[in-house]
C-alpha cells in the first residue's frame, strides 16, 4: 500500500501540472496564429578611407567590461590606450562588444552590476564613463573619431527589450550610433594604390535582450545573412587579388547559432572568400591564442578564386583583465597581426613600447594564402615599427632549425619614405628558402632605437611556398573554440533526456516480463543467483536494483509526469529582458516572448544560450535525483532481505516458514520469493542510509544555489512559484525518504509481533 504521503504528492503534481498543461495549452493556441518576428532590410552603414600605399594596419580592441566598481578599466583606455595609438596611428580602431559589465550567475562569475554582483540592468553610469573615455582617446590619441568602429557584445544587450528603449544605452553613448551608423552590419573599405581592404563588422546580439545567462550566443538572422553576403558581393566587381575581405564580431563561431532555416556563416564565409575573422568573447581564459581555420573544398568554378583553402577565425582576449590590443595588418591581401599586453605602472605615466608586425612573410602557422599554384614569390621582407623613439636600425635575420638555429642571412630594412607611415623594407631571395617543412626556417626582426635600446620580435616560422605549419593547441581551448556547441548541446540535451527514458520505462518492462513469465524466480535462483560467474550475478543485480527501485507505482509515475513536463511545459516565469516589462515564459527550446511591437509571440528566444541552465539542471539535479530515488527504495529492500536471512539463521529451516509468512506482511509483494540475498547484500554493502541521505542533501544544495540564481536574474516570486523547476525536486526527496524510512522501525515491530 502507497504512504499518504506518496498518494499526497501525486495529487499535487498531477494538480499542478494541469494547471501548467492549460496554461501552456493556451499559449500554444496563441502561437498558432503569431507573426514571428524579424529585423527588416537595413541598409548597411558603408564607408570608404583612402590609404597611402598598399599595406594598412589597425587595431582591435575587445571585452572592455567597463564598471563602475572598477574604474581602473575605463582610466586605463586613455591612460593605456591613447599613447598606443598616438604612436600605433591605425587606419581603423575596432572595438569588438562587451563594452560594459552585464553579468549574471554571481556564484560563478567574478564581476557584475552591483557590490552584491546580482542584477544584470544596465547602467547608465558606465556608459557615460565609456563616452568620456572614448572622447579621452580622440583627444589624447589624435585618430579620428570617424575610425572608430564599436559594435555590440552580449552584455551590451542584458535586459534591453529592443534597440531604442530607455535601457539601451548603446544606441545613446557608443561611437557609431553618434555618427549615425545604426545598422547591424557596418562595412568599411580602406582603399590604397593599387588595393582594397574590406572590414565588415556584425552585431548578431539577440533582437530582445533577454536577461543573462540566456545571452550567450550571436543569433544571426536569414535577413541579416542576407545583407552580408550582399555586400561580401558587392566587391566581387573587382579583380580577386585586389580585395581582401575580413569581418569582426563579438562572438566566436562555436558561439554563434543557426539561422532560422539552418545557415551558419562558416559556408557563407568560405563561398565568399573571406580571409579571416577576428572576434572576442571568450576572455583568452583557455588560451591566449584562439586560432582555428575554417576549411573548405576548392571548387571546380573557374569563377570562384582558388588561392585559399578556408578562412581563419582568430580570437582576442579581453581588455578587461588582460589590457589586451591587437594590431592587425594587411600586405597585399597577406593578413598578420600581434597581440600587445600594455604595462600597467600606475607610478609614472606609461609610455607605449616598441612594437614591431611584420607583415611579410607571414607567419606559417596561420598565414591565409596557404599552397598557391604557381605563385611568383615575393623577394621582400616588410615589417612595420611602431615607437616612441627615433629608430635608427631595423635588421631582419633567418635562421635555420634543422642547423641549431645557425643564422642563415642578415637583410637590412630601410624606412619606405615615400609614405607617411612606419614601414620598413629590404630584398632577399626568397627562392633559397624553399623547404618541405612549413617550420624550418624562421625570421626575426631587431631593432635599434636613438636611446641605442634593442627590441626583438618573437622568432617566426614561415613558408615561402605557403606551407601551412601545425598549431598546437590544448584540449579544452579545442573544446571551446572549435566545437559547434549548438550541436554539442542538443547531444547533450537529449542524451540525458534518453538515459532518463531507458531509466523509467525499462524497470516496468521487466517487472511487467517477470509477471508474465511465473518461472522467472525459479530460473533466477537456479541460472543467476547460484552462478558462479560473476558477470550474470552483476546483470541480475542491476535489474534487481532497477525493479526495486521502480516499485512505487505513485513516486514513479510522477516522475515521469515531471519529465513529460520539462519536456513540454514552462519551467518557470520570470523577466525575460527589464523589471518593468511582461513576465515570460522559458521552456525548454527557448523563452517565449511578446514582441514589443507588435502582439504576437516570440518563441524558441535564447536557444541554445539556456544551456547554462538546462545543462547543470538536468545533469546535477534531475538525474542524480531520480538515480538516488531508486537507491533508497534498492536500499530498503535489502534492509528486509538481510533481515528475513537474520530471521532463518536464528529460528532455523521450519520456524522460518512461519516468520516469513509474518515478514511479508512488511515487505512489497515478490520481494522475497526464489531470491537469495547473498548478492544484493553484498551490492548493497556501500549503500548505507546515510550516505543517501548526505546525497540527497548535496542535491539539494545545489537545486537551492541553482534557484537563486535564476531568482536574482528573473524575479523571486516568478520563479519561486514554478513548480517544475523550484518545487519538484525537494518534494520528490522528501516523499522518498519518508516512504522508505519504514525499514528504521520494521525490526522493533517484528520483534514485537514475534512475541
Amino acid at each position: 500500500m502507497a504512504s499518504p504521503i506518496s498518494s499526497a504528492i501525486f495529487f499535487f503534481f498531477f494538480s499542478s501540472f494541469s494547471f501548467a498543461f492549460a496554461l501552456s495549452w493556451s499559449s500554444s493556441i496563441e502561437v498558432e496564429s503569431k507573426v514571428v518576428g524579424g529585423e527588416g532590410a537595413e541598409p548597411v552603414a558603408r564607408e570608404s578611407f583612402p590609404i597611402d600605399g598598399d599595406v594598412a594596419w589597425v587595431v582591435q580592441v575587445s571585452d572592455l567590461h567597463l564598471s563602475t566598481y572598477h574604474p581602473d578599466r575605463a582610466d586605463d583606455l586613455v591612460r593605456l590606450l591613447a599613447p598606443a595609438l598616438r604612436a600605433i596611428r591605425p587606419s581603423l580602431l575596432l572595438i569588438t562588444g562587451d563594452i560594459t559589465v552585464r553579468l549574471f550567475l554571481h556564484f560563478l562569475q567574478s564581476d557584475a552590476k552591483n557590490k552584491r554582483r546580482t542584477s544584470t540592468r544596465q547602467d547608465i553610469s558606465e556608459w557615460i564613463q565609456y563616452s568620456n573615455s572614448m572622447d579621452g582617446i580622440v583627444k589624447y590619441s589624435g585618430i579620428d573619431k570617424r575610425r572608430i568602429f564599436d559594435i555590440r557584445g552580449n552584455h551590451d544587450k542584458y535586459g534591453v527589450p529592443y534597440v531604442g528603449h530607455e535601457l539601451d544605452f548603446f544606441s545613446t553613448y557608443s561611437v557609431s550610433s553618434q555618427l549615425r551608423r545604426q545598422s547591424t552590419v557596418q562595412s568599411i573599405s580602406l582603399v590604397g594604390d593599387d588595393r582594397k581592404y574590406i572590414f565588415i563588422g556584425i552585431d548578431d546580439t539577440l533582437s530582445i535582450g533577454i536577461r543573462g545567462p540566456s545571452n550567450l550566443f550571436g543569433h544571426p538572422t536569414e535577413k541579416r545573412m542576407a545583407v552580408v553576403e550582399s555586400e561580401l558581393q558587392y566587391w566581387d566587381v573587382y579583380p580577386s587579388d585586389s580585395v581582401t575581405k575580413i569581418l569582426f564580431g563579438h562572438f566566436p563561431m562555436s558561439f554563434t547559432a543557426s539561422s532560422e532555416k539552418g545557415q551558419r556563416y562558416e559556408s557563407l564565409f568560405a563561398r565568399q572568400s573571406v580571409s579571416s575573422y577576428i572576434c572576442g568573447h571568450l576572455h583568452g581564459n583557455f588560451s591566449r591564442q584562439l586560432w582555428r581555420l575554417h576549411p573548405s573544398k576548392l571548387s571546380s568554378d573557374v569563377l570562384v578564386p582558388r588561392k585559399a583553402k578556408g578562412f581563419w577565425e582568430w580570437e582576442l582576449g579581453d581588455w578587461k583583465e588582460s589590457r589586451l590590443i591587437r594590431i592587425l595588418s594587411v600586405d597585399g591581401g597577406v593578413v598578420s597581426f600581434h597581440d600587445i599586453e600594455l604595462l600597467r605602472k600606475h607610478d609614472v605615466r606609461d609610455e607605449f613600447q616598441t612594437t614591431i608586425v611584420i607583415t611579410y612573410p607571414a607567419d606559417s602557422r596561420n598565414m591565409n594564402n596557404m599552397e598557391q599554384n604557381n605563385q611568383s614569390f615575393r623577394n621582400d621582407i616588410n615589417a612595420l615599427v611602431f615607437s616612441t623613439q627615433q629608430i635608427i636600425n631595423v635588421t631582419a635575420k633567418v635562421f635555420d632549425a634543422f642547423r641549431e638555429y645557425k643564422i642563415m642571412e642578415e637583410v637590412p630594412l630601410q624606412l619606405i619614405s615615400a609614405v607617411d607611415k612606419p614601414l620598413f623594407h629590404g630584398k632577399w631571395n626568397a627562392e633559397s628558402y624553399r623547404s618541405a617543412s612549413a617550420t624550418r626556417y624562421l625570421l626575426q626582426v631587431s631593432v635599434v632605437d636613438s636611446q641605442g635600446k634593442e627590441t626583438k620580435s618573437n622568432l617566426r616560422p614561415f613558408s615561402v611556398e605557403g606551407k601551412l605549419a601545425h598549431y598546437a593547441s590544448t584540449w579544452l581551448a579545442y573544446l571551446v573554440f572549435q566545437v559547434e556547441w549548438q550541436s554539442l548541446y542538443m547531444v547533450l540535451l537529449w542524451s540525458n533526456f534518453s538515459f532518463l527514458v531507458v531509466f523509467l520505462c525499462l524497470p516496468k518492462v521487466l517487472n511487467y516480463l517477470m509477471e508474465r513469465n511465473a518461472s522467472y524466480q525459479k530460473w533466477a535462483t537456479s541460472h543467476v543467483i547460484s552462478s558462479p560467474i560473476k558477470r550474470r550475478k552483476s546483470l541480475f543485480v542491476l535489474f534487481w536494483f532497477l525493479m526495486e527501485g521502480s516499485r512505487n507505482r505513485i513516486l514513479w509515475f510522477s516522475m515521469v509526469m515531471y519529465l513529460l513536463c520539462l519536456l513540454k511545459l514552462p519551467w518557470f516565469w520570470g523577466y525575460a529582458t527589464s523589471e518593468n516589462e511582461n513576465i515570460s515564459a522559458m521552456y525548454l527550446s527557448g523563452w517565449m516572448v511578446q514582441s514589443p511591437d507588435s502582439h504576437a509571440i516570440l518563441d524558441k528566444l535564447g536557444n541554445p544560450d539556456l544551456m547554462v541552465i538546462t545543462l547543470p539542471f538536468m545533469y546535477l539535479v534531475v538525474t542524480p535525483m531520480f538515480i538516488l530515488i531508486y537507491s533508497l527504495f534498492a536500499e530498503r529492500s535489502s534492509f528486509y532481505l538481510q533481515f528475513c536471512r537474520k530471521l532463518r539463521h536464528q529460528n532455523g529451516p521450519v520456524a522460518s516458514n512461519i516468520e516469513l509468512e509474518q515478514v511479508t506482511q512488511f515487505v512489497p509483494p515478490n520481494l522475497t520469493r526464489g531470491i537469495s540475498t547473498s548478492s544484493t547484500c553484498k551490492f548493497c554493502q556501500g549503500w548505507t542510509r546515510g550516505s543517501l541521505l548526505s546525497g540527497s542533501l548535496i542535491i539539494t544544495l545545489v537545486h537551492f544555489k541553482i534557484c537563486l540564481a535564476l531568482m536574482l536574474a528573473y524575479g523571486v516570486g516568478p520563479v519561486s512559484l514554478s513548480p517544475a523547476l523550484s518545487w519538484a525536486p525537494p518534494v520528490f526527496l522528501v516523499a522518498t525518504i519518508y516512504s522508505t524510512s519504514a525499514n528504521m522501525n520494521t525490526e522493533q515491530e517484528m520483534r514485537t509481533k514475534k512475541g
